[in-house]
């Protein structure tokens, strides 16, 4: 039973001639003639694609880049050690690499179209994932080179593993000057080279392939530690940078949270949302359709961030109509809407209104059964020193008196004031 379970998932079925594989192998390790024109070319489609955003151009240019063999090569050659094959394959893979990383510096620098789009920026942060895409990958690619029948895995791996990428994103990372983007995509890339290699080596040495050489045991061991260290060495920054990307995406669940409860659950409109993580403090943005807070309000929302754990965070709420017009448009474009100029100064002009405004009419009738001896009263808001740090907002009550009925009590109405209203800013008027 046990016998026949292993024959099942052995890999020796439909395997191809090991003659052969070695010979297809060494044919696909030069960088050459057509070999590298397919490769210049390849580069060329997969930076237009990483310019343009297009995900399709991207896979199109990963078909048929051929930067696999060399790969494949020194991950063979160290599994049957065939040091001068190995050799040639690191040799073919530097050519690559190095033009590679000229032809797309090149375009990259000379394109008119600087701006960092979402498909540069998903390599320029490899973690533990990617590894496991290299490995896993690399393991389909070597499997399927080894059978008779390749069948379609080869495709998927090209895809898969994405040479071509991140070394392309290294191009726009030397072009513009950005080296964190061009260092977090080469090791993006030396993740993919290095783990295909290892898959490859692995494969290779279960499918017991005879050595070119036969070396002692002594040294055989020295190869398998330097695969190791080397393995910990490539593993070790994935493990941070996971790491990092988690705590990320725990902050950015925090201020969803913490925006739906104090902003989405009170009916406001937020257009406008900012987050940098990476700063020290962390920065929130925000910007609303019509809500404007008052410093009162401001100094809660900072208080509450930490009832959501979100620490060594700013908060910072945009309330400048003129500034927040362009992230209004923005937006509603995205949803598929319509705004004209006219709608956006109609718009502003309700927000100003807003800020004066007070929806009194309750406030009026309790008055009124209060404190009767008012009369012709109106309430507003008064904003002092506008556009400036020491911005005050004064809510304002202006009334006259019934002369044949008893004195007022403004102490009394201003106590009820800024209990009805939440604020010590009050001030009563009397017009004469």
């Amino acid at each position: 039973m046990i016998n026949n379970f292993f024959d099942f998932i052995s890999l020796h079925t439909g395997e191809e001639k090991k003659e052969k594989v070695l010979e297809n192998i060494k044919s696909n390790i030069s960088f050459r003639g057509s070999n590298l024109w397919i490769l210049a070319c390849a580069i060329v489609i997969a930076s237009v694609g990483l310019n343009v955003n297009s995900t399709a151009v991207i896979i199109g240019a990963m078909l048929i880049s051929p930067l696999m063999g060399p790969i494949v090569g020194a991950g063979f050659a160290l599994a049957i050690f065939d040091f001068d094959l190995l050799k040639k394959s690191g040799k073919n893979l530097l050519i690559a690499t190095f033009v590679s990383l000229l032809v797309s510096t090149i375009y990259f620098f000379i394109s008119p179209f600087k701006e960092t789009q979402s498909e540069l920026l998903a390599r320029t942060s490899p973690n533990i994932y990617d590894v496991m895409i290299a490995f896993f990958g690399g393991l389909v690619g070597v499997i399927a080179l080894t059978r008779v029948e390749k069948g379609n895995p080869i495709p998927g791996v090209a895809i898969a593993t994405a040479l071509m990428p991140p070394l392309c994103t290294a191009g726009y990372g030397l072009a513009t000057a950005n080296f964190s983007y061009f260092f977090g995509a080469f090791y993006l890339y030396s993740i993919n080279c290095f783990f295909i290699c290892i898959s490859t080596f692995l494969i290779i040495k279960y499918l017991q392939y005879p050595p070119v050489k036969i070396i002692n045991e002594k040294f055989e061991k020295k190869i398998r530690y330097s695969i190791t260290v080397l393995i910990f060495l490539m593993i070790l920054p994935s493990f941070y940078l996971a790491y990092t990307l988690f705590q990320e995406k725990k902050f950015n669940q925090k201020v969803e949270q913490f925006v739906t409860n104090e902003f989405a659950n009170n009916g406001y409109t937020l257009i406008y949302k900012n987050i940098s993580y990476k700063t020290n403090p962390k920065k929130i943005e925000f910007a609303f359709l019509s809500k404007k807070f008052t410093p009162h309000e401001l100094k809660d929302l900072k208080k509450k961030l930490l009832q959501y754990d979100i620490t060594n965070t700013e908060i910072n709420i945009r309330q400048d109509t003129k500034d927040i017009k362009g992230e209004i448009l923005n937006e509603l474009r995205k949803q598929n809407k319509t705004l004209t100029d006219k709608d956006i100064i109609i718009n502003n002009l309700n927000q100003e209104l807003n800020e004066y405004k007070i929806d009194n009419t309750e406030t009026l009738k309790e008055l009124a059964i209060l404190f009767p001896e008012l009369k012709d009263v109106s309430i507003g808001r008064h904003i002092t020193n506008p556009n400036t740090d020491s911005t005050t907002t004064l809510t304002v009550l202006l009334y006259q008196t019934d002369k044949s009925k008893q004195e007022i009590d403004i102490k009394k109405i201003d106590l009820w004031l800024k209990q009805k209203f939440k604020t010590d800013d009050i001030k009563i008027v009397q017009q004469q």
